[in-house]
């Protein structure tokens, strides 16, 4: 029997089991394979513990990303890489790179894109809210009409406190879509939503209305006023002018596929 086969066996279930215990599960995964190349370089035992923790602190940072992305509940997976800008040439480049470093965020500044629909207005928005989660900020998407329900059945369950201060640890919300269609009832909530986070965090808000009849949804032109002064307010505002985005680029796809049959 190879004795020393099984000792070391004997301690890499040992180390499984502590990892397991102490919650290391990067640790647990990789330190058979730090230690080979440990061995294999002559490295001291100070060392190979750097590289163990190491690997666990990769781990638990991959996680929490994982994590906040699927918290984030965006309906794609979008990139500003994938962007055509030159589809909409009113939008600045280099001001929608900048806001992907989350600094808006930091400074509890907001956005508001405006703009037809099919301009790319929420491609922007979900990738600006994944580019703001890799730089470490919690982030939410949902449409307007969706979260007007929400505290609208949040006020019917008498829990709407409750509700908008589990909103207080998502440093950015992303709400799409306001515009599209009315929100009743759920107008002066979402007045109140947004009151909750002036000047706290950070909202990034996409429409296809101009300011001016913003009135139409909310249904009550002072509310509405009272709005665009907290909402406008530190904040970044892109018009997106143009063709439909998502037209041209359905059309680009089908003149390539034509090409290439």
């Amino acid at each position: 029997m190879n004795t020393g086969a099984v000792n070391a066996d004997v301690t890499a279930a040992q180390v499984k089991l502590y990892t397991q215990e102490l919650k290391m599960p990067g640790l647990r995964h990789h330190f058979e394979e730090i230690a080979r190349e440990a061995r294999a370089n002559g490295e001291s035992h100070e060392a190979y513990l750097v590289a163990c923790l190491r690997a666990e602190i990769e781990s638990r940072r991959e996680h929490r990303l994982q994590d906040r992305l699927k918290q984030a509940r965006f309906p794609q997976r979008k990139t500003l890489e994938e962007f055509d800008f030159t589809l909409v040439p009113s939008v600045p480049k280099e001001e929608v790179i900048h806001l992907g470093t989350a600094e808006f965020v930091r400074a509890r500044e907001n956005v508001i894109f405006l703009g037809a629909s099919g301009t790319g207005k929420t491609h922007l928005a979900q990738a600006i809210g994944q580019a703001a989660i890799y730089a470490g900020v919690r982030v939410r998407f949902m449409s307007a009409v969706v979260l007007a329900q929400e505290l609208l059945s949040a006020q019917d369950e008498h829990r709407l406190p409750r509700y908008l201060k589990t909103w207080q640890r998502t440093d950015l919300v992303i709400i799409d879509e306001l515009g599209y269609l009315g929100l009743g009832p759920g107008g002066p909530l979402l007045f109140q939503f947004f009151a909750e986070r002036y000047e706290k965090a950070s909202v990034l808000v996409t429409s296809n209305l101009e300011f001016s009849r913003w009135s139409e949804v909310f249904g009550d032109p002072v509310l509405t006023a009272a709005l665009l002064d907290r909402l406008t307010h530190h904040s970044h505002i892109l018009v997106f002018e143009g063709e439909s985005y998502r037209f041209r680029e359905s059309q680009g796809r089908k003149t390539k596929n034509q090409r290439n049959p």
